[in-house]
């Protein structure tokens, strides 16, 4: 992928779940759409560090902490083949964009979520981080 990157984008991204990074796994097994919460310029490095969100068919477990997307909310993510589909928001993935071996050169965005809803995905994910779970993708 190349350009900005923008929160609310939503990405194809071959994210790795923490329980799998817990077990030893080291790549994702599937290719999801996952939401860009953090795009930041490193001051040091120049490099765009991302902080990036599982989007999900299945509904969280009690135990985990998710946002449920709209209808109208998919349209605009470009996730308009899922029927229900929620953003697990307390866990992420750390990865640098420049650096991924994990995002595609040239790919675009699938689409982008509205600045209201990513509002709301970003105050979840703060809330979430403190008990929230990083997987850095770095290695």
């Amino acid at each position: 992928m190349s350009g900005r990157y923008l929160p609310g984008q939503v990405i194809s991204y071959p994210y790795l779940w923490a329980w799998q990074h817990e077990r030893g796994e080291t790549e994702g097994r599937k290719s999801r759409p996952t939401c860009v919460v953090i795009a930041v310029s490193g001051a040091r490095d120049g490099l765009t560090h991302l902080a990036l969100l599982a989007i999900t068919t299945q509904p969280p477990p009690g135990h985990r902490v998710g946002l449920e997307v709209s209808a109208i909310e998919c349209r605009r993510a470009g996730l308009t083949d899922l029927k229900r589909c929620w953003i697990v928001v307390d866990e992420y993935n750390y990865d640098i964009a420049e650096r991924s071996w994990y995002i595609e050169s040239g790919g675009k965005p699938l689409g982008r979520f509205s600045k209201a809803f990513m509002m709301k995905i970003a105050g979840a994910f703060i809330e979430a981080r403190s008990e929230g779970r990083r997987v850095s993708r770095l290695d």
